[in-house]
């Protein structure tokens, strides 16, 4: 769970929270224009994807290993490649459970959250096209 930020007392906040599948999304909107967003969307899979980060985990110490014992480069090669492929996995796992939570629940919802939310993810898959 991320910390919550301190808000200057000059600036007001208003949250909203939608609810869908038991699973709850979470906007902070301020006025000056500072927008904090917390996801919640992943809760359904968050088992899965601790258990993915723990595997990708191990295969980067296992990587770190393979240099340390001077691994042959493309064994190592190799065992990256696997590795930005789980992290991919988890990234698109991810994406997947915010766009059917928050962004269709900011969708239904329209006006500015709405907006705001397609931003994000379009930015984001866009992030995850260019790795």
């Amino acid at each position: 769970m991320k910390p919550q930020h301190n808000n200057p007392s000059n600036i007001t906040e208003h949250t909203v929270e939608t609810q869908r599948d038991d699973t709850t999304c979470r906007t902070e909107h301020s006025t000056n224009m500072d927008a904090r967003t917390r996801h919640h969307g992943y809760a359904k899979d968050k088992k899965r994807l601790i258990t993915r980060m723990r595997r990708i985990e191990g295969q980067v110490h296992a990587i770190t290993r393979m240099i340390e014992t001077d691994t042959y480069c493309i064994d190592i090669l190799t065992q990256i490649s696997a590795s930005n492929s789980a992290l991919k996995s988890v990234a698109l796992l991810l994406l997947e459970d915010h766009l059917d939570t928050c962004v269709a629940s900011a969708a239904a919802e329209g006006g500015p959250v709405a907006d705001e939310k397609m931003d994000e993810a379009i930015a984001a898959i866009t992030r995850l096209v260019k790795s």
